[in-house]
C-alpha cells in the first residue's frame, strides 16, 4: 500500500529544521495558451494554492545549508511544462553556483501533454543542469514520491547519487493507463513499485517519510565532507600495536594456516566492520541500472571522521552455489564512479573465495568486467586504498585491489586461484594446496615483504577469536590511512599509484 501522499509544502516541512525555509520561486510569466489550457492552469492553481508543479528553494537540514527542489501532484498532476522547467533549472544552476546540495523530491505524471513536444524535450536542459551540478562535487539526492512516471523518472528522477523511494510508491516509466490503452490489458502489477525497484537495484531502499531527514543527514555527512572533515578535530588514530609500515608482520603462521583461517565461518566481514567502527552508514543498493549481487555491499561512510565510498566483498552474501558474479562488478564500478564524482576516497574491501565459473557468468561479460574494474581503479582520480580483509582469489580479488595503499589483515592473502586450484594445475591434485600456497607467496607477509601490501593490520591470533577488538583496530587504522590519502596531492599521489604497478615485482 502506497504511503500517504504529502504535498510539497508537508514535506518540506517534515525534513528540514524548522522556520529555515526560503523559497527561491518567482511569478510565472503570462503565457500565451489557449482558452482550455488557461482554464485548467486556473484550476490546478486553486488546487493547490501553488503557481506550478515544482517549488524550489532552500532550507537547513541538521543545521546544513541545502537547496530543495519538490513536486506538486495536485497541481496537473506534477507535469513539466517550459514554466515548470524553467523553475527547476534555474533552482538547480543556483544550488551549482552557490555550491548547495541538492535534495529532488519528484513526484509526477511526466511530460505535460498539453504543451507538447516542446515540453517533452525540458527534460534535455534539466538532465543538463542536473550533470552541471555533480561535475562540480555537490552531492545529489533524490527522494521518489508515488506516483513517478515518464520523463520525470527518466530525467531528474534517476540521476541521484543516492536515490530512495516512498513505501508503495508507484514509480516506472511508462504509465499503466497508456499501456493498457495501447495494448489492451493491464500492465502486470507489483513490478512498477518502490519495493520491486529496490529488489532490481534500480533504487537504493524505501524509506518512509519520517526517516528522510535522518537518511539525507548521514548521507551529507559522508557525500559532503570532502573539504570540511578535517575541521572536526583529531582523527582517532591507531594505537601501539596496531600494526605501521615498517613492522615486519611475521608471526609463524605458514600460508596453508593463513587461508584456513581466512574461510573460517565466524570470521568478522565488512558488515561487522562497519558496524563496529564506522559512523554515518548508508547502504546503497546494486548498480542502479537493474542489477544487485549480495556478494558486494556499497556503502558511505566515515571513520574516524574521513569520508569515504566503501565496495565490500561480503563473506555472508557468498557461495558455492551463489559466486561474486559479473553484476557484482558492475556495482563496484557504480561505487568507483560516485567517488569519483564527489571526489571522496574509495575504500575496497576484498574477501571473496572466486568469481563465478559458470554459464551465466561467462555470458554476462565476467572477464570484461574485471577489466573494466581495473581500468576504472587505476585511472581513478579518488583517493583509493584497498585492503586484504580475508580471502583474495582470483579475478573477483584483483578487480579491487590495485589502489594508493594496500592493506592487509594479518590472515588476509592473494593468489590468482584458490590453493587447491593451483595445486591442481601444477600437480594434477588438490592434495599439495598448501605447497602451492606457500610457494606462490599468498600470505598478508610474503605481500609485504614483496611490496604489493603496505601494511598488514595484527589479528590476536585470528580475527575470528576477537571480532570487536580487530574491527576496532582496522578502523582505527583505516581512518589514518584515510586521512593521509585526504592530505596529499592529487597530482603526486597519480604519480606514485602509476609508478607502483607498473614496476612491482621489478
Amino acid at each position: 500500500m502506497s504511503a500517504r501522499r504529502l504535498d510539497a509544502r508537508s514535506l518540506r516541512d517534515l525534513v528540514l529544521d524548522p522556520g529555515s525555509w526560503t523559497s527561491w520561486d518567482t511569478p510565472v510569466p503570462p503565457r500565451a495558451v489557449d482558452d482550455d489550457y488557461a482554464a485548467e492552469l486556473a484550476r490546478a492553481a486553486e488546487k493547490s494554492s501553488q503557481d506550478e508543479a515544482v517549488v524550489t528553494g532552500e532550507g537547513r537540514l541538521r543545521g546544513r545549508r541545502v537547496a530543495v527542489v519538490a513536486g506538486e501532484f495536485s497541481f496537473l498532476a506534477g507535469s513539466i511544462g517550459v514554466a515548470t522547467a524553467e523553475r527547476l533549472m534555474a533552482a538547480v544552476e543556483r544550488a551549482t553556483d552557490e555550491g548547495l546540495p541538492l535534495l529532488a523530491a519528484p513526484v509526477s505524471g511526466g511530460t505535460r501533454m498539453q504543451e507538447g513536444t516542446v515540453a517533452f524535450l525540458q527534460m534535455i536542459g534539466i538532465t543538463a543542469a542536473i550533470a552541471r551540478h555533480k561535475e562540480a562535487g555537490l552531492p545529489y539526492l533524490v527522494y521518489l514520491r508515488g506516483p513517478t512516471f515518464g520523463g520525470v523518472l527518466a530525467s531528474w528522477g534517476s540521476l541521484g547519487h543516492v536515490t530512495i523511494a516512498e513505501p508503495g510508491a508507484a514509480v516506472g516509466f511508462l504509465g499503466p493507463r497508456v499501456y493498457e490503452a495501447l495494448y489492451g490489458e493491464p500492465f502486470p502489477e507489483g513490478v512498477q513499485t518502490a519495493e520491486n525497484l529496490a529488489a532490481h537495484g534500480l533504487i537504493d531502499g524505501v524509506v518512509p517519510h519520517e526517516e528522510i531527514a535522518d537518511v539525507a543527514d548521514r548521507a551529507l555527512r559522508v557525500l559532503a565532507a570532502r573539504s570540511t572533515w578535517h575541521r572536526q578535530g583529531e582523527v582517532e588514530g591507531p594505537v601501539a600495536g596496531d600494526g605501521t609500515d615498517a613492522d615486519d608482520p611475521e608471526d609463524g603462521r605458514s600460508a596453508w594456516d593463513v587461508v584456513t583461517a581466512s574461510r573460517r565461518p565466524d570470521r568478522p566481514g565488512v558488515r561487522q566492520l562497519l558496524r563496529t567502527a564506522a559512523t554515518d552508514v548508508v547502504t546503497l543498493n546494486g548498480t542502479g541500472a537493474g542489477e544487485y549481487d549480495p556478494g558486494l555491499l556499497i556503502a558511505l561512510a566515515r571513520f574516524g571522521g574521513a569520508p569515504c565510498v566503501v565496495l565490500g566483498q561480503d563473506r555472508r552474501g557468498q557461495s558455492l552455489s551463489a559466486p561474486l558474479g559479473p553484476g557484482a562488478l558492475r556495482e563496484a564500478r557504480r561505487g568507483m564512479r560516485l567517488a569519483a564524482e564527489l571526489r571522496l576516497p574509495l575504500l575496497t574491501l576484498i574477501d571473496t573465495p572466486g568469481a563465478a565459473l559458470s554459464v551465466a557468468a561467462e555470458e554476462g561479460g565476467l572477464a570484461g568486467e574485471i577489466a573494466r574494474c581495473l581500468q576504472d581503479l587505476v585511472m581513478l582520480e579518488a583517493p583509493t586504498l584497498a585492503v586484504l580483509l580475508g580471502q583474495g582469489t582470483g579475478g573477483g580479488a584483483l578487480a579491487l585491489v590495485p589502489a594508493d595503499r594496500v592493506l592487509a589483515a594479518a590472515n588476509g592473502w592473494l593468489g590468482p586461484l584458490p590453493p587447491e586450484g593451483a595445486s591442481a594445475i601444477v600437480h594434477r591434485t588438490v592434495d599439495r594446496a598448501d605447497e602451492l600456497a606457500a610457494s606462490q607467496g599468498v600470505r598478508a607477509t610474503d605481500l609485504w615483504r614483496d611490496g604489493i601490501v603496505d601494511r598488514v593490520v595484527p589479528e590476536r591470533p585470528d580475527a575470528a577469536d576477537e571480532p570487536v577488538e580487530f574491527c576496532r583496530r582496522l578502523g582505527r587504522v583505516l581512518a589514518e590511512e584515510l586521512a593521509g590519502l585526504l592530505g596529499r596531492d592529487d597530482v603526486e599521489r597519480m604519480r606514485a599509484r602509476t609508478r607502483r604497478w607498473r614496476h612491482l615485482g621489478r
